[in-house]
């Protein structure tokens, strides 16, 4: 297959709002796009990036994308790659794209010398579960809480 894992560029993001709008419903969650792409462009573009973003593109579609951060870990008292999201449109599933954007977040663990790469995933997406299995990485249930904080 034929495709390209390649850095977000300004032109993509009406396009990574669609594919993130497409990702929340595969894990059955809200979006609402309001100010996303304003928000989106000051994370990625800024001279300290917030947020890093590949695309994932074939024959000049965008099928996906993967966005990541960088953190601390009090508990390992070192710098983590934390994968934010991760997401191929269904077309493109089980065709080695993940695998690829899993081996290139490793490389960029270590060229920041980060101690693992966290993530997670909803335990009712079971073939997310069964592809991080594959690849070697671990599991540990713990249940997500988000408080919204309210604008004053």
């Amino acid at each position: 297959m034929d495709y390209e894992i390649r850095d977000c560029k300004r032109e993509d993001l009406p396009s990574l709002l669609s594919l993130c709008e497409s990702h929340a419903m595969h894990e059955q969650s809200t979006f609402d796009p309001r100010n996303k792409i304003a928000g989106l462009e000051q994370a990625i573009f800024s001279p300290s990036p917030k947020l890093y973003c590949w695309i994932v593109e074939r024959h000049a579609t965008r099928v996906g994308y993967c966005t990541y951060t960088f953190d601390f870990s009090t508990w390992d008292a070192q710098q983590f790659l934390y994968l934010d999201c991760l997401f191929l449109e269904p077309a493109y599933r089980g065709l080695g794209i993940g695998q690829e954007i899993i081996r290139r977040l490793i490389k960029e663990a270590q060229a920041n010398e980060c101690v693992n790469i966290q993530w997670q995933t909803p335990t009712f997406n079971v073939d997310a579960i069964k592809f991080y299995n594959r690849i070697g990485a671990t599991g540990q249930q713990k249940e997500r809480f988000t408080y919204t904080i309210q604008s004053s």
